[in-house]
C-alpha cells in the first residue's frame, strides 16, 4: 500500500474483515476523503458472518429495519426478521453502492501482524505469503470469525459425513439421512426445523435447555412494503421504534425477564410430550444465555422422527454417537451446532504489538480495550465489535457509533500530525473496571448457565452493560489526554 496525497490523507490503512464492520468502515472512510485502504477479506465476497453462515434457516434475531445502515436504510425487507440470503444480498447491495469493491481483496486471510516500533508502521502477513504494510489497522474480524467445536473423544474416528453449521456443506444432501446434531442453541434453533423436514431421522443432542420466545415475523404485506416504499419517514419511525423497544430490554430489567419467561413457557406449551416438554424447559434466569426466538423449533419435537437427547455424550464412534446410558445411536451425517469462541476477538490472530507484546498476553485474564476498540500496547489499532461491546440495540447500531469513534481519531491524527496513538494503559483498566463494576449488577448473566460471555477467568468479555444510548454518549465524550501520541511529519516508513 502506498500513501495517496491527493487528499490530504496520506495514511495508509487496512481493514481486516469484510463484514458489516469493515464495511461500515470502508464507507465512511471514503466519504471522509481517505482513499488508501484496502479491505482483506478471507472470503470469497462481502458478507462476514452472513456469508459464511449460510445454513437452512439462517436468519436475525434484531429486527432488520435497526439490523442495516442507518444510512442505508432499506424500505422492503420482506419480513420484520432479514433471512440469510436477504441480509446477504443487503450487504452486496451496499458494498457496490458505496464503491467498496476496487478496495476489497477477497481469499486474503492473515495469517499474522506485528507492529514495526522503528517504521512506526504494522506488517500484516497472509496466508499466501505477502505482507502487506499500514499505517493504521481496523480489526473487523468480531466475535463470530473462530469456530468452536466439542471436545468429544472419538470425533475424529467418524466415518460419516462431519461439519460445522458455521460452514454449512451444501454439496452433502442429508435427504432421508440419519442426522446427528450437537448443539441446541441459536443456530439449531434455526436449522433444527429446516432439515427435519427432508431427514429419516433426526437426534438432537441437548446440553442445556434455552429459553425459546415466539418470533413476530410475518411477512409484510404488498400494501405495507409500498407504504414504506413511497415514505422513507415511515421507515425511519419504525425503526426508531424497534430501538426504543429494545433499548428498555438489554441491561434485563427484573419485569422484563419475568414477561419473557411466561412468553417461553407459553411458547413451550406447542409440545405435546409432557417428558420432551420436560427436558426443554430452562432450568435458568432468561438472559444467562443469548435470549432465542422460533415459531417453528418447538413444534419440530412432535415429529415422530425427531429425538430430543440430553443424556451426556460420552463418546462418537465411527458409526454415530455413544451417550452416558450406554446407547449408541447410529448415523450418517454429524452436524456440530456448536458455535463461536466469541472471546477470543483479536486473539483469534496472531498479533504482536509495541516491544514484542502478544495480543495472548495482552488479555491472559481476558480480552479487554478502551471502549471495547483500543488496546494498551498496541498503536494506531483498532477494533470494531470488541470486548464488551454485545448489546445495545443491534450490533450494525453499534458498529456505526464504533466507527464514528473511530474517524474522530483518525481526523484527529490528520489535524495534528501524529504517527502513532496508544491508549494508556491506566485508562484502560479504569475504564474495564467501571464496566465490570456495571456488569455486576446485572444478575442473569451471573447464573450457573455456562454462558459464552465469559473468559476462562470467569471475567465477563463480551457484553455491554448500557442501552446503546450510554455508548454513543460514552463514545462521543472527548478524550483526548486518554491517548499517549507520537507527533511526526512523515507517516509511513516503507
Amino acid at each position: 500500500m502506498q500513501g495517496q496525497t491527493g487528499t490530504g490523507n496520506a495514511r495508509s490503512i487496512a481493514i481486516i474483515g469484510a463484514g458489516p464492520g469493515g464495511m461500515c468502515m470502508g464507507i465512511k472512510l471514503k466519504e471522509a476523503g481517505f482513499d488508501d485502504f484496502v479491505i482483506l477479506e478471507k472470503g470469497s465476497t462481502v458478507g462476514g458472518t452472513w456469508y459464511h453462515n449460510r445454513y437452512p434457516g439462517a436468519a436475525c434475531d434484531v429486527a432488520s429495519h435497526l439490523y442495516s445502515y442507518s444510512f442505508e436504510m432499506k424500505p422492503d425487507w420482506s419480513r420484520p426478521f432479514g433471512t440469510q440470503p436477504e441480509i446477504y444480498a443487503y450487504l452486496q447491495h451496499c458494498a457496490e453502492k458505496y464503491d467498496l469493491l476496487p478496495h476489497l481483496r477477497f481469499e486474503t486471510a492473515v495469517r499474522r501482524m506485528f507492529w514495526d516500533e522503528e517504521c512506526l508502521v504494522w506488517r500484516i502477513l497472509t496466508e499466501s505469503g505477502a505482507e502487506i504494510v499500514a499505517d493504521i489497522v481496523v480489526s473487523a474480524i468480531g466475535m463470530f470469525c473462530d469456530l468452536s467445536y466439542p471436545e468429544i473423544d472419538g470425533l475424529d474416528s467418524f466415518k460419516g459425513t462431519t461439519f460445522h453449521s458455521a460452514r454449512w456443506n451444501y454439496d452433502h444432501s442429508v435427504s432421508g439421512e440419519r442426522v446427528g446434531v450437537i448443539g441446541s442453541a441459536a443456530s439449531a434453533v434455526q436449522f433444527v426445523p429446516e432439515i427435519a423436514k427432508e431427514v429419516g431421522q433426526l437426534h438432537l443432542f441437548q446440553r442445556t435447555a434455552n429459553w425459546v420466545l415466539p418470533k413476530d415475523d410475518d411477512p409484510y404485506d404488498p400494501e405495507t412494503l409500498e407504504r414504506y416504499r413511497q415514505n422513507p419517514a415511515l421507515v425511519r419511525e419504525h425503526r426508531m421504534r424497534i430501538w426504543r423497544e429494545i433499548e428498555r430490554s438489554v441491561t434485563f430489567p427484573a419485569k422484563m425477564v419475568a414477561a419473557a419467561e411466561r412468553a417461553g413457557i407459553r411458547n413451550l406449551q406447542t409440545v405435546q410430550d409432557p417428558e420432551v416438554r420436560a427436558k426443554l424447559t430452562p432450568t435458568h434466569s432468561y438472559g444467562c444465555k443469548r435470549p432465542l426466538i422460533s415459531n417453528d423449533y418447538y413444534p419440530t419435537f412432535n415429529q415422530p422422527h425427531v429425538e430430543l437427547v440430553t443424556e451426556r455424550i460420552e463418546a462418537v464412534t465411527p458409526r454415530g454417537v455413544r451417550t452416558v446410558d450406554g446407547q449408541e445411536r447410529e448415523v450418517d451425517t454429524l452436524i456440530l451446532a456448536t458455535g463461536f469462541k466469541v472471546s477470543r476477538y483479536l486473539a483469534a490472530l496472531d498479533v504482536t504489538g509495541r516491544a514484542g507484546l502478544h495480543i495472548e498476553e495482552a488479555w491472559k485474564d481476558g480480552a479487554q480495550a478502551y471502549m471495547g476498540m483500543t488496546t494498551a500496547g498496541f498503536p494506531n489499532l483498532f477494533m470494531l465489535y470488541g470486548p464488551n461491546t454485545n448489546g445495545g440495540s443491534s450490533m450494525i447500531l453499534m458498529l456505526e457509533l464504533e466507527v464514528a469513534y473511530i474517524m474522530r481519531q483518525l481526523r484527529r491524527m490528520e489535524e495534528e500530525r501524529l504517527v502513532s496513538i496508544e491508549v494508556k494503559r491506566d485508562v484502560m483498566e479504569r475504564y474495564n473496571d467501571q464496566i465490570q463494576a456495571e456488569i455486576e449488577k446485572i444478575d442473569v448473566w451471573h447464573g450457573d448457565c455456562s454462558n459464552y460471555y465469559q473468559a476462562e477467568s470467569g471475567r465477563i468479555v463480551t457484553q455491554y452493560p448500557h442501552p446503546s444510548a450510554v455508548f454513543r454518549d460514552a463514545t462521543n465524550r472527548p478524550d483526548h489526554d486518554d491517548f499517549v501520541t507520537r507527533p511526526g511529519l512523515a507517516f509511513a516508513a516503507r
